[in-house]
This record gives C-alpha cells, structure tokens and sequence, in this order.
C-alpha cells in the first residue's frame, strides 16, 4: 500500500474541523529496544505536555495502564524521569542555545524530542555525544517533519558543544 500525501484532509484557514481519515503509524519497529525506549519517553514527554500533567505521574501511570499496546517499560520511564529530574535546566538550556525560537513555539513533537535528547547529552550515562545525535536525529526523521531532523540536530549539536566547553 502506498501512501499519497493528497489523501490527507487539509484543515482550513478559518480553524475548520478536520475529519481524521487514517492514521499512519511511524515505522519505530527498525528501531532497536533502546531506541524504541527513547520513543516511548517520549511519547511520555509529548503526552505530560499537552495534558499539563507531571511526567512523574504520567509515568507511573503508563507503567500499569497504556494507551499503547504495551505498558510503558522500565527503560522508558527512566528516560522520561531524567528529563523531569532536571527539566528547568534542560528547558533553560534549549531556550538558551536556540536561536530565534522560545519552547512555546516549537512544534510540540520537537520540542518533546529536544528535551529527551538534552536530557542524555547534559545529565545521561555517558551515551558519547555523537551518538546520541545520531539517534535523536534518526528519530526525528521518523517522528516528525523533514526540516525537524536538521532542527534537531542543530540544536543538540550546540548543546553538546557548550557542554564540552564547560567541561
């Protein structure tokens, strides 16, 4: 089955309703489990920020209950939990590194994956920066737009940097 982006409803100019035809999923399965861990926080990070809810909370309800068709794994929710351990400092470092663009106006998706990348490059287990970038701009790629990979990339490059120059 091939995928014709004319397919999809546009919404219209004036906020019209649009009817949701299908949904097609990412193909995270190519991922290996560390990677799909990564996705699923988040899942948890996007989900904790359009609910206005605690990611702590949120995890730990995911862990029993999901939406998805698994619960939430270990590995997943450790992730999601390092980035809300330290989320005023990450959130401070994007906005301090990014150019022109404050958190609120990034799309939702990349802001949710900037976060967990800065997460692992500043405050993570000592996963080697370049690879990490690799990974964050991988999924990216998958999870969001075309022009989200470069933004990605970017943005955690200039934050691996001012990390190395800290020391």
């Amino acid at each position: 089955m091939s995928f014709d982006p004319l397919d999809l409803p546009l919404p219209g100019r004036e906020g019209d309703e649009v009817e949701l035809l299908k949904t097609l999923p990412s193909r995270v399965k190519k991922f290996g489990a560390v990677t799909r861990a990564r996705v699923r926080a988040i899942d948890v990070l996007f989900e904790a920020d359009a609910r206005q809810v605690g990611i702590e909370d949120l995890a730990k309800q995911r862990t029993v209950t999901s939406t998805a068709q698994t619960p939430l794994p270990d590995a997943a929710k450790q992730f999601a939990l390092l980035y809300a351990a330290h989320a005023a400092d990450i959130d401070d470092t994007i906005a301090s590194h990014s150019e022109a663009w404050t958190l609120e106006r990034m799309p939702a998706v990349d802001r949710a994956i900037l976060r967990m990348g800065a997460a692992e490059i500043l405050h993570g287990n000592g996963v080697d920066s370049p690879v990490l970038l690799k990974e964050y701009t991988s999924i990216a790629s998958e999870l969001s737009t075309e022009d989200s990979a470069s933004f990605v990339n970017a943005l955690l490059q200039r934050i691996a940097d001012a990390k190395e120059l800290l020391g």
